[in-house]
């Protein structure tokens, strides 16, 4: 077990389940959205109708990628690579992307619009510089 072999694991399959389920949990808003998750453009479903998606879909997988990564560092010599490797499939479906979606969708529940003012469920809402906070949040916990 090496760090190397880890962080290969984290792109295979960490940008696999980004591509499945992460990005349509994370970043797929639905016409009337709720405050816990997207659920549309799975498997990258309209992505040809605006070629941007693509770019944005690299981008935030390169995040959701990152916060594995983070977590590979703390695991190292802890545990064996079958387990990170599990690790990683739930990290990069399920628990970054729905982070994201809270964090940075405009829907979410820390950062959402009520009758034209931005809000969250404890007060004002969520400003994360540059992305670091939720990689970092999610990377750390």
């Amino acid at each position: 077990q090496n760090i190397l072999a880890k962080n290969l694991l984290v792109v295979a399959v960490g940008f696999l389940c980004w591509y499945v389920v992460g990005y349509p949990l994370a970043l797929g808003t639905i016409d009337d959205p709720t405050n816990m998750a997207g659920f549309t453009n799975f498997v990258m479903d309209k992505f040809w109708d605006s070629k941007s998606l693509f770019r944005v879909w690299f981008f935030q997988g390169c995040f959701c990628a990152t916060g594995a990564t983070i977590v590979s560092g703390a695991m190292a010599e802890r545990t064996q690579l079958k387990g990170f490797a599990i690790f990683t499939v739930l990290l990069t479906s399920f628990i970054y992307p729905v982070v994201v979606y809270w964090g940075w969708s405009g829907s979410g529940i820390f950062n959402f619009s009520e009758d034209g003012e931005s809000k969250s469920i404890a007060g004002p809402p969520l400003i994360d510089f540059a992305g670091s906070g939720i990689v970092h949040l999610v990377g750390g916990i």
